[in-house]
């Protein structure tokens, strides 16, 4: 139950009150800070899914805890963003709403012993997700950049990948009930 898998979730789980902190008292020192704990954070799923496949660590609870961390950890920050005004209500609300609504699916389909697997655009909306997220926790202006810029372009990008793959799992949720 308690393995290094299992361990790196929870500290994933762990890092989210410290970005919630560190996002609520918004300054250039905080932010910079955040951004770092959520690197290490989304790094730390990255870290678990390898050690967990490569020595069969898989556990039931990873199964559960893994996506649940990264969903929690994803929409912690979204709604800190838009707390702060760095980032749009309606792009988290999109972006949420399609997480809750793929899980939903999976719980459906798991209870039939179905597995809907992520596809190629899922797995790509999570990277651009986390990308897309680091510029816009770090909001100020450095060195005369701003990184929203970035951020925002690379957000609508991860936007229109979750829209697409939340396409995807409702196909091939409704083409595994036909069979």
């Amino acid at each position: 139950m308690f393995n290094l898998p299992n361990s790196l979730t929870f500290a994933r789980i762990g890092c989210i009150p410290v970005i919630v902190a560190l996002l609520y008292f918004p300054s250039k020192v905080t932010a910079a800070l955040a951004m770092l704990i959520f690197i290490a954070a989304s790094l730390t799923d990255l870290v678990d899914g390898i050690v967990a496949r490569k020595y069969n660590m898989v556990t039931n609870m990873g199964k559960f805890l893994d996506p649940l961390a990264d969903k929690l950890l994803i929409a912690s920050v979204m709604i800190m963003l838009v707390a702060n005004d760095w980032l749009q209500a309606w792009v988290a609300i999109i972006i949420i709403g399609r997480e809750i609504t793929v899980t939903g699916l999976r719980a459906i389909a798991a209870d039939q012993n179905v597995v809907i697997a992520a596809d190629k655009y899922g797995k790509l909306k999570t990277i651009f997700q986390v990308v897309a997220l680091c510029p816009l926790i770090l909001h100020y202006e450095w060195w005369g950049f701003d990184p929203t810029i970035i951020g925002q372009i690379l957000i609508y990008i991860a936007l229109v990948l979750a829209l697409v793959s939340g396409v995807n799992y409702f196909r091939g949720f409704y083409r595994q009930l036909e069979n």
